[in-house]
């Protein structure tokens, strides 16, 4: 039964990270009775990838049709989008944003306005969404209802009157959120009657079925059958299925404006497929495309290399299928002499970069390995060349260079005040600088610090966590560039240097990474008959070595008694023996010493 466009609903719930997004979701799709709430249900419905559940996080937004039943007797079709909420993520949530028209701005009872719910406010400002605050968790004990409701109207600038108090865990003032749903979000404005204009927000590839477009119709109608057009890459095909998202896929005869759904049109060439192009018809096309999203910009860069070299096309299509689910990987091709080929890719943080990592290692079943993150520099040359750098092998002589340039970042961090002063401290060895100190109330300090993003990528986000007892909230967003006394650091193994251990450092902070790259690779690196050093250098100083001793045959044993010279005598020719084997000798560096260096690179 088709529901007309003044009774639909697109609506998304954003919030700052581990705020109940997705127990939220649940509780939509329990009461629409897509699932049986008696039955064995699994938690979180819509986090379907391992990595989600394991990790507790939301990292793809994920669609659903909810139908309900008002209490003045209308039904309703409520399109609910679930989004991420870390700060890696931001991308997923903007574009789910754009598919709606309103928000549910939800907040935790107990700790109150944090930093990504300020953020993802902002978002849905931008984008003119209807928002409506949610007070969540206000059956735990330390639910702080009152503090939540004044920060509502103190901080975020809403009317605390419209706030809706639920629990998401127990389902208590669902209810009232729905018509809260039906009653302040409008309804899509668009007109079937116009030419096709549908927005892709995301897609995902089915080995069996090819690509499958997930698409907010803002104009027009498709049906099956239908010839369409991808007006960015000008591809053309013809819809062979296309429905709605009620956990599983449902298919209709047809998708009109307002709806948010899939198509599926035996789309095998993944590159036709860009997140924010727009989809219209052959035979009536739209004047001009939607306006897309911005494009993303990746700030932390790493190669990925296959263990094995065959594992490479493997590798690629694996990338290739992540990139259609994942917009805002970047890519392109790199080769390294001790790894091989492979790829370096743009990533949106560190998270960002394990979550890949993890995904490539268990949907594509490859092992995989991961050079040092860096971030990209800004690399000023004496003739008045301007130089982009993320890889430390592009970095130029250093006789050539005239001065750098890092990015840097605006740290937002809101903590409990009793935490002011380590988080000040943590934020000084990170050589941030204090630009704002806001009292939000009595118990809660905004803190605004500018700070170099090569210092936040290792382990700022789990110091400051293990600081604060998981208390403070922490956003950030580039700002600018600014002058740096970059060096290149080489890792020389055996005099030898390793390229893929070689990293971009600020020249202050050199030797201290040094001392931790050698004294990892001594744990690692096996002993051989020979001595082995491994060094970190800058140019041509050494800046920090450790020795792996070598294996030692006793052959002194068969002398007993006699002249000492005839003992030197054979210790000589050991020793002579031992050079010659250190000028031939090749030493293997095992995959293991690679990922202890680079998992672990700033762990204090």
């Amino acid at each position: 039964m088709a529901v007309d466009t003044s009774h639909k609903r697109n609506f998304c719930i954003i919030a700052h990270i581990d705020h109940g997004k997705s127990t939220l979701a649940d509780r939509f799709i329990e009461r629409a009775r897509l699932v049986q709430a008696r039955g064995p249900m699994e938690s979180q419905i819509l986090d379907n990838m391992d990595i989600e559940r394991e990790r507790g996080i939301t990292i793809k937004s994920q669609a659903v049709t909810v139908p309900y039943k008002a209490s003045d007797g209308e039904v309703y079709e409520l399109n609910l989008v679930d989004t991420p909420g870390h700060v890696d993520f931001t991308y997923e949530v903007s574009r789910a944003i754009s598919s709606c028209e309103g928000a549910l701005l939800l907040i935790d009872a107990t700790q109150g306005v944090e930093a990504q719910t300020l953020a993802n406010l902002y978002l849905a400002m931008e984008h003119n969404l209807e928002i409506i605050p949610v007070i969540n968790k206000i059956d735990l004990a330390s639910a702080d209802i009152d503090s939540c409701l004044h920060q509502i109207d103190h901080d975020l600038g809403l009317d605390p009157d419209m706030a809706v108090k639920v629990s998401a865990k127990t389902g208590e003032g669902v209810d009232l959120l729905y018509e809260a749903i039906v009653n302040y979000i409008p309804a899509p404005q668009g007109k079937n009657n116009e030419p096709l204009q549908a927005l892709i927000f995301d897609s995902h590839y089915d080995p069996y079925r090819g690509v499958i477009v997930h698409a907010r119709v803002f104009n027009g109608k498709v049906r099956v059958g239908d010839e369409i057009v991808f007006m960015h890459s000008n591809a053309t095909y013809r819809v062979e299925d296309l429905g709605l998202f009620q956990i599983n896929l449902i298919s209709k005869p047809e998708l009109e404006a307002g709806d948010v759904g899939y198509f599926i049109a035996g789309i095998k060439n993944i590159g036709d497929i860009r997140v924010g192009d727009t989809v219209t018809l052959k035979n009536n096309m739209a004047q001009e495309p939607l306006p897309g999203f911005k494009e993303v910009k990746p700030v932390v860069f790493s190669s990925i290399y296959p263990v094995d070299s065959n594992d490479y096309e493997e590798l690629q299509d694996a990338i290739e299928r992540l990139k259609l689910n994942d917009a805002s990987l970047m890519y392109e091709k790199d080769s390294s002499a001790a790894l091989g080929f492979g790829f370096r890719c743009g990533f949106l943080g560190m998270l960002h970069l394990e979550v890949i990592q993890e995904r490539i290692e268990r949907e594509f079943d490859l092992s995989i390995v991961f050079t040092s993150p860096s971030v990209r520099y800004t690399v000023h040359m004496k003739d008045g060349e301007t130089l982009y750098i993320d890889n430390p092998l592009e970095y130029p002589d250093p006789m050539r260079v005239d001065w750098a340039e890092e990015p840097y970042i605006q740290a937002n961090i809101i903590t409990p005040t009793e935490y002011v002063g380590p988080i000040i401290t943590l934020c000084l060895e990170k050589r941030g600088v204090q630009t704002q100190m806001n009292y939000l109330d009595t118990k809660r300090v905004e803190l605004i610090y500018e700070m170099p993003l090569s210092e936040v990528l290792f382990d700022f986000y789990d110091r400051l966590k293990s600081i604060s007892r998981g208390y403070a909230s922490f956003d950030y967003n580039v700002i600018e560039n600014r002058r740096t006394d970059l060096v290149r650091m080489e890792i020389l193994v055996n005099g030898d240097p390793v390229d893929a251990l070689s990293c971009l450092v600020y020249r202050g902070n050199a030797q201290t990474r040094g001392r931790q790259i050698v004294e990892r690779l001594k744990g690692e690196i096996p002993r051989q008959q020979f001595k082995i050093a491994i060094q970190a250098a800058i140019g041509g100083q050494i800046i920090a070595r450790e020795t792996v001793n070598a294996y030692r045959k006793d052959v002194t044993a068969k002398c007993y008694g006699g002249d000492i010279s005839r003992k030197r005598k054979l210790l000589e020719k050991q020793k002579e023996g031992k050079k010659r084997m250190k000028m031939v000798g090749n030493v293997e560096i095992p995959q293991s010493a690679f990922l202890a260096v680079l998992k672990t690179e700033d762990d204090s």
